[in-house]
């Protein structure tokens, strides 16, 4: 009797932590694999972010779906919407970015390999956070964020400082292509910024 009526009379519902950190594990891979290829400069990594996108992108698809389709929800639904969207740009930045590498044909210099680093530990923290998350543990979270927010800005300088060194030392035609690439890296760790508040609204909303 009692599956019965979970089954047919109570409203269903998700479990949207879990699909939360499935999604953003999925991120992350995505994010790692672009930094192996540009750290060891292997091409099979980064032609693996076009499929590493595509599961990123199946897994929002049904997070959404999901969303639409439950009544109980752990958070407000704009809240879980914008976090699942957040997710889906980080990884659609990293196959934009990965997509640039090839098509360029242009391997990582020394300059750059820092800001992969950081990145590297972004998408490390912001894993770390969703599990906090469902644990409901919201000091960690907050400490997990401001981490994000301060390589975030190491981000920013390391890349002002690559791009200053391709200006000074590259022909016009490379500074540019370089430059570009710069550009998109800083856009992948503001993604994962910009998730990390989201990742902030949902703990202000466990409390």
């Amino acid at each position: 009797m009692k599956g019965f009526i979970q089954k047919y009379i109570l409203p269903r519902e998700v479990d949207f932590n879990a699909a939360l950190r499935e999604q953003v594990c999925a991120v992350r891979q995505t994010v790692l694999d672009l930094c192996e290829a540009c750290l060891d400069d292997d091409r099979a990594a980064l032609k693996r972010i076009v499929e590493d996108e595509r599961r990123c992108h199946a897994l929002k698809n049904r997070n959404m779906r999901e969303l639409l389709d439950v009544f109980i929800t752990p958070y407000d639904r704009e809240a879980i919407y914008r976090i699942i969207d957040q997710l889906d740009w980080v990884a659609l930045s990293v196959k934009h970015l990965g997509i640039d590498l090839l098509v360029y044909e242009v391997i990582c210099s020394e300059e750059e390999k820092p800001v992969l680093t950081v990145l590297r530990e972004m998408a490390d923290s912001l894993r770390e956070g969703f599990v906090f998350l469902g644990q409901r543990q919201t000091a960690e979270i907050v400490r997990v964020v401001n981490e994000i927010y301060v390589r975030y800005d190491q981000v920013v300088q390391q890349c002002a400082l690559a791009a200053a060194h391709h200006l000074k030392e590259d022909a016009v035609r490379d500074y540019l292509a370089r430059r570009e690439i710069i550009a998109q890296l800083k856009e992948v760790a503001r993604r994962i910024r910009v998730s990390a508040n989201s990742l902030e609204d949902l703990a202000v909303k466990t409390v």
